[in-house]
């Protein structure tokens, strides 16, 4: 099992293909196994590497706090331990702030930046969006302290894969939701609400792709920020898909990287 000592934690990660380097970062209580489809369908052009946060996966679980920019250092670190040099950087959800992050404190070590239904910041404007926010994040640690990480697998599976041919996706997310450790998936958690790089965004200077699932339920406003006065950025809608884009619609996402080359 390949691992990257990086002084305070150990990540695990994946890596296959050889050319330019292509980093894949995973969601919230997810791991690398997210970008399985995407593994296989890169790694014919690219050398793919597929770490897991810390406090995820088979990575370690130190106790937190943790933070986005402590998510993005060991990211930083870890390309750099591995050699990978400038690397295309690819985010889903929480991997979206994460690559953001990195995309701003770290722009020597990007080669280009992919965002999927992320935001450079949750909408925290107004009381609603406030209070919205801080049940959802109350709504999950309740669930994760009462029943455990399997309920709130289900309850999340449900959103995420609404459709009858969707069943074995859902089941699968469930089974691996499971395996989280509930410490620190709640640790993680409470990064969520206090984060944002809204106000850099005109320091990422590389090629960037931000994409959404037609159905996502982060406001498209948000992604749009991303691109707003830049000639290097661009915005790609998937059809048909929800959240988890890379999972739910993998043949319509895997060739949307112009970005790439």
């Amino acid at each position: 099992m390949p691992t990257a000592n990086l002084g305070d934690v150990r990540l695990h990660y994946e890596a296959s293909g050889e050319g330019e380097r292509l980093l894949f970062i995973h969601g919230l209580g997810s791991s690398a196994r997210d970008w399985e489809n995407q593994v296989r369908y890169f790694s014919a052009r690219y050398r793919v590497v597929t770490p897991d946060l810390r406090g995820h996966g088979r990575s370690d679980k130190p106790p937190g706090p943790y933070s986005i920019p402590l998510f993005a250092n060991d990211i930083a670190e870890l390309i750099r331990t591995l050699g990978l040099g400038p690397t295309h950087v690819v985010g889903l959800s929480l991997g979206g702030f994460v690559a953001s992050q990195l995309a701003v404190d770290h722009r020597e070590l990007m080669r280009s930046l992919v965002v999927v239904n992320s935001a450079p910041g949750l909408p925290m404007d107004t009381f609603r969006d406030r209070l919205r926010i801080k049940r959802e994040l109350f709504l999950r640690r309740l669930i994760v302290r009462l029943f455990g990480m399997r309920t709130l697998g289900r309850f999340l599976g449900e959103k995420l894969f609404p459709r009858p041919e969707q069943t074995d996706l859902k089941c699968t997310f469930v089974e691996r939701w499971a395996e989280n450790d509930g410490r620190a998936y709640l640790d993680a958690l409470a990064t969520i609400s206090r984060w944002s790089v809204r106000e850099r965004l005109s320091s990422i200077s590389c090629p960037t792709c931000i994409v959404s699932g037609e159905h996502d339920f982060i406001p498209m406003s948000l992604k749009e920020e991303y691109i707003a006065g830049r000639s290097n950025a661009e915005l790609a809608v998937i059809p048909d898909s929800g959240h988890l884009t890379p999972v739910d619609q993998p043949e319509r996402f895997n060739p949307t990287f112009r970005t790439l080359g």
